[in-house]
């Protein structure tokens, strides 16, 4: 029977299709498919995956970057925590404040009374800080203050309590802030519990070893040496002396409580923080230095000499900046500073310059270790050798400074065998006053247009002070400008030593800042007593 052809070409079309050799790419895809059967599976590993990165993309992430972004994370968010809500209010004596601990490389605390300024004490070293903002005075408080006078007694342990709980409810409130803050931003940047849990425990961590630092380096004693800003740069002066301040500690807590007091009527009444009421048993020294003919630096001396009552002002030479005899008109108001003036040569002061200072009636020039007695004070000193502002001449460096100093430590010795110490020694460069150590308690110097407080080796002082003319002309040429420096130095009638001294620091041309920061030597921090609790130095 003859076949159906359609069937015919059915079964032929079957047959060919199980013949048929398969596509060459469908091979190669079998082939990757078996785990066996190519050996070119094994050579170039799993077949790709569309929408997945391959090669270096796909390794995982470097340990260490992965630490530094946590890291990152929870600084960051712990900060943004103690911004939003690490902050408490509370009284402190009359006084409505706001307490916050804020980020900061250096610790401390400070102190904001707006708008007389500023209190910066270096109470510890921690990656925080301690801000104490001075909102407003209560009035009834206020008012309970000014017509009990009786009340003033008590009011530095009132002071003291305040403050101890401010800090507590401080310390608690911060780390819920911290650790929420840290928290919160783990879990908006990871979005796992487990990364944003692991965020709230290391900020947590980092806050306690914070506390840990601040506790281990508190200094209680920071409070003897205050750096006040704005107006409140008057406070020394209402603090008190120096000499009160080693002797009498409790003297000094009750000046602190009189000025609150001050600022509490300075709000109701606008009357200005009482007068400096001067220590008789201290001698007030004004020391300047490289005023390189800036005309205010005499309004900035005149204003120092009578807000201080200085004694004597010593100045540790240039004066001038080319010493020419037509800069010798710019030397006059020296006579009508108010105080004796004692002066050496600086390398931009010629011998023209110490002529023409000679003639002034009120003026001590010093050369070659010649001494001159003044406020109660033996002053030696010696003139820069060398004059650069005159290049015919080669300069000689260090070795010309460190022979002048030479000579002048000699003549202080002469003045000792011949029954008149010295107490203090005068020269314009560093180099040349260190020569001095030993033979004298204490030096001074200029020159380098910054300061330096260093106790030399063989037990002299040496301090080197700023620029009090703020550089002079070079305040145009510089960057930025440079600030104007003076220091009040304290001395024991008695002893005739270094009691404490002042810096006084203002903002350079164009600039109207002012700081003023009492330091004590050390040998006096030793024997200063500090108070019982480190809160009661806050205030």
């Amino acid at each position: 029977m003859a076949r159906d052809p359609f069937r015919a070409a059915v079964d032929r079309t079957r047959h060919r299709s199980r013949t048929k050799r398969p596509h060459p790419r469908n091979s190669f895809r079998n082939a990757l498919r078996s785990p066996f059967g190519n050996p070119l599976r094994r050579r170039l590993g799993p077949p790709e995956r569309p929408g997945l990165p391959t090669g270096p993309l796909a390794a995982a992430p470097n340990p260490y970057l992965r630490a530094l972004g946590l890291l990152a994370v929870v600084v960051l968010g712990a900060w943004l925590g103690l911004l939003a809500v690490g902050s408490v209010r509370t009284p402190v004596g009359p006084m409505d404040t706001n307490m916050t601990l804020r980020p900061s490389l250096t610790g401390g605390s400070r102190i904001n009374v707006s708008p007389l300024g500023a209190l910066e004490l270096n109470s510890h070293v921690a990656p925080l800080r301690l801000d104490v903002d001075v909102d407003r005075l209560d009035p009834a408080r206020s008012q309970t203050l000014v017509d009990h006078p009786e009340q003033f007694s008590g009011l530095q342990d009132q002071v003291t309590r305040d403050v101890a709980t401010g800090t507590r409810d401080l310390a608690v409130r911060s780390c819920v802030a911290v650790v929420s803050g840290a928290t919160a931003l783990g879990l908006a940047v990871y979005r796992r519990p487990r990364r944003a849990m692991a965020a709230g425990g290391l900020a947590l961590t980092l806050l306690a070893a914070s506390g840990v630092s601040a506790y281990a380096t508190w200094n209680p004693k920071s409070v003897l040496e205050p750096r006040f800003s704005g107006l409140l740069s008057s406070a020394p002066s209402v603090v008190g002396d120096a000499r009160s301040i080693v002797t009498e500690f409790d003297v000094y807590q009750q000046e602190l409580a009189r000025l609150v007091t001050n600022v509490t009527k300075l709000y109701d009444a606008t009357s200005t923080l009482p007068v400096y009421r001067p220590d008789p048993g201290t001698i007030r020294v004004l020391h300047v230095s490289d005023v390189h003919l800036n005309p205010a630096a005499w309004h900035i001396i005149g204003s120092l000499v009578e807000q201080y009552e200085i004694g004597v002002i010593i100045d540790s030479g240039d004066t001038m900046d080319h010493g020419s005899a037509a800069e010798n008109g710019f030397l006059d108001p020296i006579r009508d500073l108010g105080a004796p003036y004692v002066w050496v040569r600086g390398n931009h002061d010629s011998p023209v310059t110490q002529q023409y200072l000679k003639g002034f009636e009120n003026v001590h020039v010093l050369d070659e270790g010649s001494a001159v007695s003044v406020a109660g004070l033996r002053i030696a000193g010696t003139g820069d050798p060398q004059f650069t502002p005159d290049r015919s001449i080669p300069a000689e460096g260090r070795a010309a400074e460190q022979a002048a100093g030479a000579r002048l430590a000699s003549a202080i010795c002469g003045q000792k065998r011949a029954g008149t110490p010295v107490d203090i020694a005068v020269a314009h460069d560093p180099n040349a006053a260190r020569e001095t150590d030993g033979t004298v308690p204490l030096v001074l110097a200029g020159h380098v247009h910054h300061r330096v407080n260093e106790l030399l080796k063989l037990g002299t002082r040496l301090k080197v002070e700023g620029s009090t003319g703020g550089g002079g002309l070079r305040a145009v040429q510089n960057e930025k400008p440079e600030k104007v420096r003076a220091s009040v130095l304290y001395l024991d009638r008695a002893t005739r030593r270094l009691q404490a001294w002042d810096e006084i620091t203002l903002g350079g041309l164009g600039l109207t800042t002012a700081e003023v920061s009492r330091h004590l030597p050390e040998e006096n921090l030793k024997n200063a007593s500090p108070p019982p609790t480190p809160a009661a130095t806050s205030p």
